[in-house]
Order: structure tokens, then C-alpha cells, then sequence
């Protein structure tokens, strides 16, 4: 079992800056990628940033250069938003790939960036 749990949520004007993080405890080892969601209100959640063992990092266009995935070690991982826009808003999952069973989501954070 690996346990995820998100801070760093908030609301932000359009154009600034926020800093999630993500806190993973349990089965630690047992993950091989970790990966952001986010999850806008009547839309379906879509994935925004990826970081697997290899620590390379993928992003979808939306957000390509804007936001950066990062990890310090197997239980700390970070999305660094910038230049935000009103439709980064939503509510920001992290998730963690385990090897063996399902996926690990954490509760989330809320985004919300006013125009």
C-alpha cells in the first residue's frame, strides 16, 4: 500500500505562481512512476505532469513550459506552476503507478486561478 497525501493548493491570480507537493509513505519502493491530475468541475481528470524512475518528464501540451515535475527522492514529489491561467483550475491529484496493483491517488488540492 502506498499513501499520498497533496499540499500547496490555494488560489492565485492568472500569470502567478503556485508550488504543489506531494508526501508519499508505505510500500514506497513498490512505485516505478509518479504522475499529477488534475480535475476541473464537469470535466473529466486528465493527467498534467509525469516523472518515472528514470526521472525523465513528460507534459501534455497544455501545459508544456509552464509546469515542472520534480522529485527529491521516492517520497516527495512537487509540480512548480507558473504563468497560470484560469483554466489550470481544478482540483490537483497526485498518483503513484505500484507495481502489482492499482494505482495510488492522493485526496487533492485545490487550484483556483482568478482571472
Amino acid at each position: 500500500q502506498v499513501q499520498l497525501v497533496e499540499s500547496g493548493g490555494g488560489l492565485v491570480q492568472a500569470g502567478g505562481s503556485l508550488r504543489l507537493s506531494c508526501a508519499a509513505s508505505g510500500n514506497i519502493g513498490s512505485i516505478y512512476t509518479m504522475a499529477w491530475y488534475r480535475q476541473a468541475p464537469g470535466k473529466r481528470r486528465e493527467w498534467v505532469a509525469r516523472i518515472p524512475r528514470d526521472d525523465s518528464t513528460n507534459y501534455p501540451d497544455s501545459v508544456k513550459g509552464r509546469f515542472t515535475i520534480s522529485r527529491d527522492n521516492a517520497k516527495n514529489l512537487f509540480l512548480q506552476m507558473s504563468s497560470l491561467k484560469p483554466e489550470d483550475t481544478g482540483v490537483y491529484y497526485c498518483n503513484a503507478g505500484v507495481v502489482g496493483t492499482i494505482d495510488s491517488w492522493g485526496q487533492g488540492t485545490q487550484v483556483t486561478v482568478s482571472s
